[in-house]
């Protein structure tokens, strides 16, 4: 036998994929069942209501114990809601690949908001469904381009001339140290400089940590182009979970140039000096100049962070001393000429 209560339990309800709510009470889940089915045309048989906010199901027993005005979703069967959950998950599937529609009404709804807040969200959702992502051309995105030299033709072109100009800044700081370095050491400091001068060259300035299109393990992107910060150098990743398409659009373009390859260990503070006191003490060792190089131009030692997860301050990190000088072999010992017999 049903459980029936003398005043109607108001509710608004919904259909599962469906954004308009209706109000609907009864006094019991079967009569708010049958009148959810009768409005969205949908078969009261297999049928069930849950709640929207956790997906928690409705009985007849826990109908009594429903807030008034809580949001229920309508379920047919083999249909499932996981709460909020589900409708996160619609939601970023609506613009995974947005339609002219869903822009429209976007900025319709911005043009006409007056809160900060909600200002704010809604430019930053048309923000990220109007980036063109899939051009990579001058002619497939004008905008893109604006501002830049006409030399550049495509995206990925100009974010590998945006990485080499960063790694091409940290030769230049070492090799102005050369000046710095006792004039006995100027020689071989300056003959390092050169040997990671070549190999900076044979390896195009590690260009290809910005360019979608080079292969996965010399990227620092996905193939579409995502970068994702890797947190302050003394974390393993970045909690706010920082992320950025400089292919998307003109305005990301130029916010990227606010991220910074950090050092972990410190170019300025720790690894240059280094480099000077090791070419200046070396007393016949040779300096391992591929360790410095590591720590100076490669990802080895370089993490990509967002602007607020660049800590300015002391890192505290040293260069490795068993790293710094290349083992020294020791001569064979010759063994003593055997007589013949």
């Amino acid at each position: 036998m049903f459980t029936v209560f003398r005043k109607p339990k108001t509710f608004k309800l919904r259909a599962l994929h469906r954004t308009k709510k209706f109000g609907v009470a009864g006094r019991s889940y079967q009569e708010v069942l049958r009148k959810g089915c009768f409005h969205f045309q949908l078969p009261v048989t297999g049928s069930r209501l849950c709640l929207y906010e956790d997906g928690t199901e409705l009985t007849g027993d826990y109908f009594s114990s429903v807030p008034d005005n809580s949001e229920l979703v309508l379920l047919t069967s083999g249909q499932t809601w996981q709460g909020y959950v589900s409708d996160i998950h619609h939601f970023l599937h609506a613009f995974h690949k947005p339609q002219a529609g869903l822009i429209q009404a976007a900025r319709q709804l911005l043009s006409g908001e007056q809160a900060p807040l909600r200002q704010k969200l809604l430019a930053d959702l048309l923000h990220t469904i109007s980036e063109n992502t899939e051009a990579e051309t001058r002619a497939e995105d004008p905008p893109w381009f604006e501002g830049l030299e006409s030399r550049f033709k495509n995206k990925s072109g100009y974010l590998r001339y945006s990485c080499e100009s960063r790694i091409r800044s940290y030769l230049r700081e070492v090799s102005a140290s050369a000046s710095t370095v006792g004039a006995e050491a100027q020689e071989e400091y300056v003959r390092i400089v050169g040997l990671m001068c070549r190999k900076l060259r044979a390896e195009q300035y590690h260009s290809s940590y910005f360019d979608r299109g080079a292969e996965a393990d010399s990227r620092l992107c996905t193939p579409e182009g995502w970068f994702s910060c890797q947190g302050p150098f003394d974390v393993d990743s970045c909690a706010s979970k920082h992320s950025i398409n400089p292919y998307g659009n003109r305005e990301s373009r130029i916010l990227f140039s606010t991220w910074n390859l950090d050092h972990i260990i410190e170019k300025r503070r720790t690894v240059i000096p280094a480099l000077e006191a090791a070419v200046a003490e070396r007393a016949g060792r040779e300096v391992s100049w591929e360790y410095f190089y590591s720590l100076l131009f490669t990802a080895h030692n370089l993490k990509l962070v967002h602007i607020a997860c660049h800590k300015k301050t002391s890192h505290g990190l040293s260069c490795d001393p068993r790293r710094i000088y290349r083992p020294q072999t020791k001569p064979k010992r010759r063994q003593p000429a055997r007589k013949c017999q």
